[in-house]
C-alpha cells in the first residue's frame, strides 16, 4: 500500500506557473511508475502525465506537452509536475497516482493508488 500526499495547487493567472509535489510512503517508491491525472467538474478524471521508476522516460497528454514537465527524487519519495503557461482549461483537481507496475500508468485501470487530490484554479 502506498499514502500518497499532493501540495502545491492553487489560484493562477493564465500564463503563470505552478509545481505540484506528491510525496509517498509505504512501497518502494524506486519500484513503480508515477502519473498525474486530472478532473475537471462535470468531466471524466484524465490522465496528464506518467514517469518510469528510474525517472528515465516520460509521457505526457497531448493537451499539456510542451508546458508540463514531470519528474521524480527517488531518494526523496517525491513526484513533480511543473505546470507553465497555464490555461483557463487546465482548471481541474490533480491527482498523483501510484502504478500497479514500474513503467506507465496511463490509464486509471494501471493505478494502484491515489492521492487526496489538489486544485488548480487558472482564471482568465
Amino acid at each position: 500500500q502506498v499514502q500518497l500526499v499532493e501540495s502545491g495547487g492553487g489560484l493562477v493567472q493564465a500564463g503563470g506557473s505552478l509545481r505540484l509535489s506528491c510525496a509517498a510512503s509505504g512501497r518502494t517508491f524506486s519500484s513503480y511508475a508515477m502519473g498525474w491525472f486530472r478532473q475537471a467538474p462535470g468531466k471524466e478524471r484524465e490522465f496528464v502525465a506518467d514517469i518510469i521508476y528510474s525517472g528515465g522516460y516520460t509521457y505526457y497528454a497531448g493537451s499539456v506537452k510542451g508546458r508540463f514537465t514531470i519528474s521524480r527524487d527517488n531518494a526523496k519519495n517525491t513526484v513533480y509536475l511543473q505546470m507553465n503557461s497555464l490555461k483557463p482549461e487546465d482548471t481541474a483537481v490533480y491527482y498523483c497516482a501510484a502504478g500497479t507496475t514500474g513503467y506507465e500508468v496511463r490509464d486509471v485501470r494501471l493505478v494502484d493508488n491515489w492521492g487526496q487530490g489538489t486544485q488548480v484554479t487558472v482564471s482568465s
